[in-house]
């Protein structure tokens, strides 16, 4: 069999909201409703977000954690991935989550543009997230929106700033950041098979680049995300009615490409 391809679910993100799509989930509870049905249709890693009543992002701790006992009662052996992103908080506050211990942190090492900001991660405060996830033995997951935080997140890695094995994830589509662009993706898959050859490494498409991405992703031996953060439609005309309808479009790919969908225990193997 061919290696085991490790789906993540992004099951909400910080701006999706019930005006866009219902399914959207926002409440604790309707977020482990939601991570259920997508660890049952093939998901092994949750990516989550946190919201107010209000749906703005928050990085409450507290929220976190009620998710996190919901996702394990409901999700044995999912892998659990909190965010530590920028649009939840500033500062030190995006990490404060981290004590909870999860599985898996997203971590990003440098800044870029995005639709309308600046997506803000200065050296002091990455090093930081990066310190309290080994504190805490927290994996990162790199979010890397450009070829600089490749490179990066390898020499991190190589410095041992960061826990565990290096996982870098491929952020494709951000407007204002780099697109779903075929030479860009096959240069960084490249770079991770030249320059990290015992890492692994993902990738996510925004909105319509998701199906896009997940396939070249798991044609070239990587794993992947989907999710109703990162799009809330199956087409240009249909909107997605779950986070699992997404997870299923990216099995069946699998399927196609002859790679087993990995299990829970199969990608805690597979990212040590």
């Amino acid at each position: 069999m061919s290696k085991p391809c490790i789906i993540c679910v992004a099951i909400t993100g910080s701006l999706p909201r019930k005006e866009d799509n219902p399914a959207v989930p926002i409440t604790v509870e309707e977020q482990i409703e939601s991570t259920q049905e997508a660890f049952e249709a093939g998901a092994s890693i949750c990516h989550t977000h946190v919201r107010n009543d209000d749906q703005t992002p928050t990085a409450d701790p507290e929220k976190f954690a009620r998710l996190m006992e919901g996702l394990k009662t409901h999700c044995p052996g999912m892998i659990i991935q909190l965010s530590t992103g920028g649009r939840t908080g500033a500062g030190k506050t995006r990490g404060g989550m981290l004590a909870l211990r999860p599985d898996m942190a997203s971590l990003s090492v440098g800044s870029n543009n995005f639709p309308t900001r600046v997506y803000e991660n200065p050296p002091d405060l990455v090093d930081w997230l990066a310190a309290e996830m080994r504190k805490h033995e927290v994996t990162p997951e790199v979010e890397a929106f450009d070829l600089s935080h490749i490179l990066q997140a390898i020499r991190m890695h190589g410095e041992g700033a960061l826990f565990g094995r290096l996982y870098v994830q491929f952020v494709m589509g951000v407007k204002n950041a780099m697109p779903a662009d075929r030479d860009v993706f096959d240069f960084y898959v490249r770079m991770m098979r030249e320059r990290a050859p015992e890492a692994e490494w993902c990738a996510a498409g925004i909105g319509a680049n998701q199906i896009v991405v997940n396939e070249w992703a798991i044609a070239a031996g990587g794993h992947t995300r989907t999710g109703l953060e990162d799009n809330v439609r199956l087409d240009r005309d249909t909107l997605a009615p779950s986070n699992a309808a997404l997870v299923q479009r990216a099995a069946a790919l699998c399927e196609t490409y002859e790679r087993p969908v990995a299990s829970p225990a199969q990608a805690r193997e597979i990212l040590g």
